[in-house]
Formats: structure tokens, C-alpha cells, sequence
């Protein structure tokens, strides 16, 4: 798999490989954002151009249904990874890709494009399972920042591209866009090596070695990982125990969520995709023609609008990218987010004040106001919260709490999309902005409290911190127990 020498020699050549293998979840993370753009251009299409009404009813379950059906693919793409490591996963779901973007290209009504939209199940599951996964594993720490965060622009990128292309051409173009980019994906897979993680759980130790020089190299730092992955995984073979039955694996997992050493990482991954979600981007994304409507009390501009907030959203994620070069990743996330959160309060006081008539409307304040809250949640969850959710996945039963953890992001994402139409009938536009502040503003407050750093630290790194955290919290358990006895006698 190449030489080591030159490896060493030629840092930027690693670089290359990581870029490549990485390239393979950016262009999944592509076609998800192509996939949640897809309904927000094809209903008005289809609403335009079909004799057969599309009800408010269907378009929600058109925008949301991935959520849902993801939360099924969640598990068949963790259990796969796990039996029979990435590379075969993937072409498993690039193939599944590949089938409903062709069907969205023949469709001709909305039953057809609900129908491609569920077969994107594993799509939407891929971004939360199996993309992150790679991302992680087969990335150095000093990268990995990098390469996380230019995935979640790669998403908008997708978004803002099926817009463009729904605007302008029939949106059966999309599904041709989407062939396409799985033919990319097909010839990744041939290049690309196994994650040397999956292959060490294998006992594959000599091709997990091959598979880590090549992806990461030969350097001390690299080495040391090697050397700290194949000893733990060794050390978990001769712990562990030749299990038979279900229940008895139903105790073990049962048994490793209770420890603090999973379920702490655990609970902050929930947390991660919580502010993601929560923070109301992307269902202001998926419903931003309908909100710009109204706002501004023109189709044409909300076009427009849509077009240029989608492309402060991908500036402000690459703006972010050059700043996990310098800060450090809970910094920016708190702060980003922050700023964001103050920018829904400013919106939802300013139409307030529009509905109550203390002023009067203006197109280009609204749309300024909507551009700062883009570019500041850009640089925010939207980039640093799958990032992070990611690297504190403990190692040990990673797989299950990588399972556990997408299954929650995909309910919250199906939920949330599917009642913010009914939120923003109930609150109102303005309500609805209230609404994301005030769940946005809780969830920082919880994140400032229990989130630790990761930055430049390697996912085993990460998992000695929590179990530090456990050792010393025995340890002052054992130690106030033994001052309460003392005290009794």
C-alpha cells in the first residue's frame, strides 16, 4: 500500500489519501443535502404543473419522511459496518442512492417522489452511521477537524444545488445529478482501504497495520496510535467472553450503557445533534421559500433569497472550517452559537414588532438579519456539532453507540421537520424563531456545563477522559463512604 519512507518524506501525499477517502463522505453528505432539497423546489413544481393537488399533508411527509425511514437504516448500516466493515456498506448504499435517484428522475407525481424520498432512507442514515465513521477512523487528529466540518458544508452545497437546479430546470435533474455522483463513489471504493479500526476488532492485524501506514503513515505519532489500537483491541479480545445467546448480549449492552464511560460521551452526542437540529437552520432551509414569502410578499425574491442564504450558509461553513485551524473546537461551537441565538431573538422581536405595526417591513433588513444568523450558526453546530458528536463515540462499543446515537438524530430530524409546518401555523413566523431562541439558548447553557475539548486529541485520547472521569469518581464515591463509616463508629 506504497511505502512508508516516502510517507514520511512526503507528508502531503497522506494528506491526498485522507482527502480521497474523506471525499467518498462528502460527496454522501452531497447528495443528502441534494435530497433535502429535493421538496422544496418539487412541491411548487408539482403543484404548478399537475392537474392532481399536492396537499399541505403529503408535501410535509415528502420533506420529512427520510427522517423516519433513516431511523430504520440506521440499524442495518451499523450492524453491516460492524459484520462487514465500510467498504461493502458503502457500495450498499451507494447502490440504494443510486436506485432512488433514478426513480426521482422518472417520477411523475408526488406518490412518485415520496417513494423515492423513502428509499433515501439509507442516504439520510449514512450521514449520522457509517459517513462518520469513516470520517473519524480514517483521519489523523490533524485533520480530522478539517476534514469533519468541509462534510457538513458539502451538505448545503448539496441543498443550494438542488435549489438552483429546481429553480431553473425541472427537478428530474436532480436525480441525474445524484446518478452521477454515485459513479464518483463507485470509484473511491476501489481505491480506498478498509478502516485499519474495523479490521483491528477483526483481529486483522497485519492489514489493519498496511491499512493505518497508508492512510496515516509511519511517523512516531502514527506508530504510537497503532500500536495503542491493536494492544486495546487485544486486551478487549482476551476479556471478553464467547457469548450465544441474545440475551446475553442484550445484558452486555445493557450493562455498558450504565457505565459512565458510555453513556456520559453518549448523552453529549444526543446534546450535539440536539443544538443541530434545534437550532431551527434547517427547517428554515427545508421551508424557506414558504418563510421569504411571507416576509417579503414575494415569489420571486424568496427565490432569490433562498439562493443567497444558502450561499452565506456554505461561506459560513468554510469560514468556520479556517477557524478550527486556530480555535478550539468547544470555543467555537458555544460561541458560534451563541451569536446565532441572539440573531433569533433580534428576528423574532423585529417581526414581533412588524405584526404589531411599531414598524414597517423591509425586505433587506429581513433578509440582512436572516444572512447574519446563517453565517453565525455556519460557523456553529452546523459544522462543529457531528464533528464533535463523532469524536467523543467511545471506543469500546462504538458501533452500538454510534446505532443509538443516529437512531436519535434521525427521529429529531423527522419530528422537527415534520411539525415545523404546524409549528409555524400555530406560532406564527415569528413565534417560530421564538421558539428555536429559547430551545437553542437551554441546550447552550447544558453544553457550556458538561462539554469537554477534543481538539488534536486521538478517539482513544478522548475515551480515557471519560474513563478518568469514572475511575475518579469511584474513587471520591469509595472515599465518602469510608468518611461516613468513620463517622458512625
Amino acid at each position: 500500500m506504497g511505502g512508508d519512507s516516502d510517507n514520511n518524506k512526503f507528508p502531503w501525499k497522506l494528506f491526498l489519501r485522507q482527502a480521497m477517502v474523506c471525499s467518498l463522505a462528502w460527496t454522501f453528505y452531497f447528495m443528502f443535502g441534494l435530497v433535502l432539497g429535493t421538496p422544496t423546489v418539487t412541491i411548487p413544481q408539482l403543484r404548478a404543473n399537475s392537474t392532481t393537488l399536492v396537499s399541505d399533508a403529503m408535501a410535509s411527509w415528502i420533506s420529512s419522511i427520510v427522517g423516519y425511514i433513516g431511523m430504520i437504516w440506521v440499524f442495518v448500516l451499523t450492524i453491516s459496518a460492524h459484520q462487514f466493515g465500510l467498504r461493502k456498506t458503502i457500495s450498499l448504499q451507494a447502490t440504494n442512492a443510486c436506485v432512488a435517484f433514478a426513480v426521482l428522475f422518472f417520477s411523475r407525481d408526488a406518490v412518485q417522489v415520496l417513494v423515492s424520498q423513502v428509499i433515501h432512507g439509507a442516504t439520510a442514515a449514512s450521514q449520522t452511521s457509517t459517513m462518520l465513521l469513516l470520517l473519524t477512523e480514517c483521519t489523523t487528529p490533524k485533520y480530522r477537524g478539517l476534514f469533519i466540518t468541509i462534510k457538513s458544508a458539502s451538505f448545503f452545497w448539496g441543498i443550494w444545488v438542488a435549489n438552483a437546479v429546481g429553480i431553473y430546470f425541472p427537478y428530474k435533474y436532480i436525480g441525474l445529478l445524484g446518478v452521477l455522483c454515485n459513479v464518483y463513489v463507485f470509484i473511491i471504493i476501489l481505491v480506498m482501504p478498509e478502516s485499519p479500526y474495523w479490521l483491528a476488532k477483526k483481529e486483522k492485524y497485519d492489514i489493519c497495520a498496511k491499512s493505518h501506514r497508508w492512510l496515516k503513515g509511519a511517523g512516531d505519532e502514527s506508530v504510537k496510535e497503532l500500536e495503542s489500537l491493536i494492544a486495546v483491541q487485544r486486551e478487549y479480545k482476551s476479556c471478553s467472553k464467547p457469548k450465544k445467546s441474545l440475551l446475553q448480549y442484550i445484558k452486555i449492552y445493557s450493562s455498558a450503557v450504565c457505565q459512565p464511560e458510555t453513556y456520559k460521551p453518549l448523552a453529549l452526542t444526543f446534546l450535539m445533534h440536539s443544538m443541530y437540529h434545534m437550532s431551527g437552520k434547517l427547517v428554515f432551509t427545508i421551508y424557506s421559500i414558504d418563510i421569504l414569502k411571507k416576509i417579503t410578499g414575494s415569489q420571486s425574491t424568496a427565490h432569490i433569497g433562498m439562493l443567497v442564504l444558502d450561499g452565506i450558509t456554505v461561506l459560513g461553513m468554510y469560514t468556520g472550517c479556517g477557524l478550527t485551524r486556530v480555535l478550539k473546537r468547544r470555543t467555537m461551537l458555544l460561541g458560534a452559537t451563541s451569536i446565532a441565538t441572539t440573531f433569533l431573538f433580534i428576528i423574532s422581536a423585529y417581526l414581533y414588532m412588524i405584526r404589531f405595526g411599531v414598524i414597517i417591513e423591509n425586505g433587506y433588513v429581513s433578509v440582512a438579519l436572516l444572512m447574519a444568523f446563517s453565517l453565525a450558526i455556519a460557523c456553529g453546530p452546523l459544522i462543529m456539532s457531528s464533528s464533535i458528536g463523532g469524536e467523543l463515540l467511545p471506543i469500546r462499543f462504538r458501533s452500538f453507540c454510534l446505532c443509538i446515537g443516529a437512531f436519535f438524530t434521525k427521529l429529531i430530524l423527522g419530528i422537527s421537520l415534520k411539525i415545523a409546518p404546524s409549528i409555524m401555523k400555530w406560532f406564527g413566523t415569528d413565534g417560530s424563531f421564538l421558539f428555536f431562541a429559547i430551545t437553542s439558548t437551554i441546550l447552550i447553557v447544558i453544553a457550556c456545563k458538561y462539554l469537554p475539548e477534543t481538539k488534536d486529541k486521538t478517539l482513544l485520547e478522548i475515551a480515557e477522559h471519560f474513563r478518568k472521569e469514572q475511575v475518579l469518581q469511584s474513587e471520591v464515591e469509595s472515599l465518602t463512604k469510608h468518611n461516613v463509616n468513620q463517622r458512625q463508629l
